[in-house]
């Protein structure tokens, strides 16, 4: 902390400690500068940020499509494959499709989506409940957030 000084004088004192004088807020009043190396800071900086991007998770969503007449044998695999997208952490959108006539009867496909919820409550969260749209019926279940104990410092 040097508090307020003349342009030249910062620049001098960077100058003689082989750094640079950069510039931190120049809205300010007076503008507020530092006295660093300016290419380490960039570099580490960057370093930061690649991190960052590496610990970032992305979340997929992966689509399971049902018909009405699904068969039940069938329908159990197909929960096979949402408990196995949502224990890597991806959502899942399950779609039963209608075709001609069995418009008449979406009871069915709200049986459907419902065992497949219940057969994955332990994994998952409906994050939005199974509505007719259209000709398809959708609902869409997200991995539930596990919560890391937290630590008690010890006495």
């Amino acid at each position: 902390m040097l508090g307020v000084l003349n342009t030249d004088e910062a620049r001098r004192m960077a100058r003689g400690l082989d750094l640079d004088l950069v510039e931190v807020n120049p809205k300010a009043m007076p503008p507020v500068c530092k006295i660093m190396d300016f290419g380490k800071f960039k570099y580490e900086e960057k370093k930061r940020a690649n991190d960052a991007r590496k610990r970032q998770t992305q979340i997929a969503l992966k689509e399971i499509k049902l018909r009405p007449k699904t068969d039940d044998h069938d329908l159990d695999f197909k929960t096979k494959h949402v408990r196995r997208f949502l224990e890597e952490g991806n959502k899942v959108k399950l779609t039963v499709r209608f075709r001609g006539r069995e418009i008449t009867h979406p009871e069915t496909a709200q049986r459907q989506i419902d065992h497949i919820v219940e057969a994955v409550a332990d994994l998952a969260t409906v994050e939005t409940t199974a509505r007719l749209e259209g000709r398809t019926m959708t609902a869409i279940l997200a991995p539930r957030v596990k919560v890391q104990p937290v630590r008690q410092p010890e006495s």
